[in-house]
């Protein structure tokens, strides 16, 4: 029996054709676009790129000076929860980059990470806001917590820098290891 090369290599490539573009049809229709009419619908934000894996759904945003990023994080999450399958939303806004309120944060990491670490959230805004205030900028500092976050809010005239510290819970356990 002779087996004809063409119609085995017009099969297999109609056949991995219509595979990776159901599958590309598919993530398109049935993942991104209702994660991108969630963002559409937020007011004050913008979707500036998505992408999906099989574990995280990163979504970048700009997002208008007013808006809250820890509101945009939950409603993302909430809305969007069906697309999102259980995947972890990795939630990034794209700001204006300034020099000033980036050595301002740089300045004022230490005792961000002190408190973090130590899990005393509360020390967090005492702690920005003592500092905004000594350096007489007119800086503005707003910072907002959930159950995952903490979120920060620099602003400075017209340059906003928006921060979002992951908040991990506390290991228990009597070995280190556990």
């Amino acid at each position: 029996m002779k087996i004809r090369l063409l119609p085995v290599i017009i099969s297999v490539c109609v056949s991995a054709v219509l595979l990776f573009g159901g599958y590309f049809a598919y993530r398109s229709v049935a993942m991104e676009s209702p994660l991108h009419s969630v963002v559409s619908g937020i007011p004050g934000a913008e979707l500036v790129s998505l992408k999906l894996s099989g574990d995280k759904a990163e979504i970048a945003v700009k997002l208008a000076p007013e808006a809250s990023l820890r509101e945009v994080y939950q409603r993302i999450e909430a809305e969007g929860a069906v697309a999102l399958k259980g995947r972890e939303l990795v939630l990034k806004a794209e700001e204006s980059p300034d020099a000033a309120l980036d050595q301002w944060w740089a300045s004022a990491l230490f005792e961000v990470a002190q408190a973090m670490e130590t899990m005393h959230y509360a020390d967090i805004p005492k702690a920005l806001e003592a500092r905004a205030e000594a350096s007489g900028s007119g800086l503005t500092v707003e910072t907002e917590m959930d159950e995952k976050y903490v979120y920060v809010t620099l602003r400075n005239n017209e340059a906003v820098k928006r921060i979002m510290l992951p908040r991990t819970p506390a290991k228990l356990g009597v070995w280190p290891n556990e």
